[in-house]
């Protein structure tokens, strides 16, 4: 694979690679953009088959948090990080992650880390044994704890948005919804939409917690080929990326999209299909920026009730998407992308540097 090639289609100006045989450490920063502050962003700690599948996931997600902390109005840059997870059963996760700590620290301040796929708040306390460059992390040890519940909240009130702009309600009582995932944010997701009123509908590879949703929110279990099928008015897609493809758009039977799921699209032709298909879409990096917000506060100082009011008004993010699409005849995810891009813009091209 030619990264240089990858980092000039994603419009990169850094990325870093670090190894550490002795404590089983392989391990990408992907620093998009840093104009707005320094990067920040979570660390995802899965298996890869190829270490150019690790590349261009860190490629993508960290230009995903770009757009998302611009659109959020947070003062920082996008970066995500992807350690590749040692093939052995048998390491020392907390060796891994205190070296992983150490390669932050060598960065300077320009990447802040936080947990994402694969990682929680064990491993950012270990993190934060290396380095200061780190958010939440647990409660006890001055964080904000798990950022699950608040991403699960800016989605409930894009899901609110887009429901008043396609259905015209102001409620979500009685409104179906399909989750594809039902893990950490999926199921705060449905907690949050059960307390709405909505009905729902949920698809897990691991059952268990299809079951759990079921047993704590009434939820009528299908299987993850079923969710995309499923006759409801909101689809929410929870799980990996690339959900939204050329397999499953012509089976989507919901007049909405609104999900937690980072990279939704797997390519941005498909945003266009669903706009074409009169599927209102709201694009995945506004509507689940409720995580990303609320660690961003402990950067500044950790305050619950400014990030809860924070949050809150990704309700007025997507419904500003779904009005200027609805106005100008655009795909949401270009209308998303090209606020981004007049914010960006306006900064210039010098980024942010370390205080010396």
């Amino acid at each position: 694979m030619d990264v240089f090639e990858r980092m000039t289609d994603y419009d990169y100006g850094e990325v870093h690679l670090k190894r550490d045989a002795g404590a089983g450490l392989r391990a990408i920063v992907a620093i998009h953009d840093t104009r707005l502050g320094p990067a920040l962003g979570g660390c995802r700690f899965l298996t890869y088959t190829r270490e150019e599948d690790a590349i261009v996931d860190a490629l993508r997600l960290a230009r995903g948090m770009t757009y998302k902390a611009a659109l959020a109005g947070i003062p920082h840059g996008g970066g995500k990080s992807v350690l590749m997870r040692p093939a052995t059963p048998h390491f020392d996760r907390a060796a891994l992650f205190l070296a992983f700590g150490r390669f932050i620290e060598d960065l300077g301040g320009r990447y802040i880390t936080a947990e994402d796929s694969g990682t929680g708040l064990e491993d950012m306390d270990v993190i934060r044994t290396a380095t200061k460059h780190v958010c939440g992390v647990d409660q006890r040890n001055g964080g904000s704890g798990d950022p699950s519940p608040f991403t699960a909240l800016g989605v409930r009130r894009g899901i609110e948005a887009c429901a008043k702009i396609r259905l015209g309600r102001d409620s979500l009582e009685g409104i179906h919804v399909a989750v594809q995932g039902v893990g950490h944010v999926g199921y705060h997701l449905c907690k949050e939409l059960f307390a709405a009123g909505a009905r729902l509908s949920v698809a897990d590879v691991d059952p268990l917690k299809a079951e759990r949703a079921q047993r704590e929110f009434g939820a009528t279990i299908v299987s993850l080929e079923q969710i995309f099928e499923v006759d409801c008015e909101v689809l929410a897609p929870c799980a990996l990326g690339s959900a939204l493809n050329d397999k499953t758009i012509p089976r989507i039977k919901a007049g909405i999209i609104a999900g937690a799921a980072n990279n939704q699209l797997a390519e941005p032709r498909h945003g266009d299909d669903l706009n074409a298909r009169g599927i209102l879409y709201a694009p995945d990096y506004a509507i689940n920026a409720g995580g990303l917000i609320n660690v961003a506060l402990e950067v500044e100082g950790y305050d619950l009730n400014k990030a809860r009011e924070r949050t809150m008004k990704i309700y007025d993010t997507i419904h500003e998407i779904a009005e200027r699409s609805g106005k100008t005849l655009t795909p949401t995810y270009r209308v998303a992308d090209l606020m981004v891009e007049e914010k960006l813009a306006r900064l210039g091209k010098p980024s942010w540097r370390p205080r010396s």
